[in-house]
């Protein structure tokens, strides 16, 4: 995010976790972080890995060992939530463990993020149906269920 620039990161960076994604998953994931891309620039991303299940988790941790031995060439973020820091994987990985705070304001956040969103020409497109014309939004409400 330090330029307008910067792309996001693509759908093979980033692995969103929840107690059902399977060791399978992981391990494909992590494959992909330990194998060595042309460029090396990409940064992988596993959100919310405090979710896994404990199995899982044991096997993430068995694999990483493994994947580690043969390349050190890697970045890797593990996103956790800090409420769940003693579950198996935020304990695992608690040596590197770093506290986050956001460098950056929320509106420079905002303003990076509408850069990657908005579409040029939104002629019959989806995007007219959000703000400014963006490709991507975000729908709540406090209600359950009230028709989202």
């Amino acid at each position: 995010m330090n330029s307008p620039n910067q792309p996001l990161p693509t759908f093979d960076e980033v692995l969103l976790c929840t107690p059902q994604t399977t060791a399978e998953q992981v391990g494909l994931f992590l494959r992909r972080c330990f194998i060595p891309c042309s460029r090396g620039e990409k940064i992988y991303t596993m959100l919310y890995a405090d979710e896994l299940s404990y199995d899982v988790s044991c096997r993430m941790e068995e694999l990483f060992q493994h994947l580690q031995h043969y390349s050190s060439a890697y970045r890797l973020v593990i996103l956790c939530n800090c409420k769940r820091e003693h579950s198996y994987i935020p304990s695992v990985f608690s040596q590197y463990k770093v506290h986050m705070i956001p460098q950056r304001s929320l509106a420079e956040i905002q303003q990076y993020l509408q850069h990657h969103y908005r579409v040029a020409q939104p002629s019959s497109s989806a995007a007219s149906v959000f703000k400014d014309n963006m490709c991507v939004g975000i729908v709540s409400s406090k209600r359950a269920g009230m028709g989202k």
